[in-house]
């Protein structure tokens, strides 16, 4: 099976968007994780990993990942055969 990590900054108060970002996860793939770790850290540190790949670091990226991209990003590291649904979908342009 498979395992995410999200490593958060305690000094940021980061605890509630980690959580949040950990349910949403585990709802999407209830079937296919068997662990979802949160690990305090320090440092303003924001990474997900996926089976120990790097997925997101908000010191690369500069930003938070919408739930959406973080969703496709571990989709592609422990289930790329997995359809998203809707979270898959691009936005059609508007006329």
């Amino acid at each position: 099976m498979n395992r995410v990590e999200i490593r958060y900054c305690t000094q940021c108060r980061w605890l509630l968007r980690a959580a949040w970002m950990a349910q949403e996860l585990l709802s999407t793939f209830e079937q296919e994780l068997s662990e979802l770790a949160l690990q305090p850290d320090t440092g303003g540190i924001f990474d997900v990993r996926a089976n120990g790949e790097l997925v997101w670091s908000r010191k690369q990226q500069g930003r938070f990942p919408e739930i959406t991209e973080l969703k496709q990003l571990v989709r592609d590291q422990i289930a790329p055969e997995r359809d998203l649904g809707h979270a898959d979908r691009k936005p059609t342009p508007q006329s």
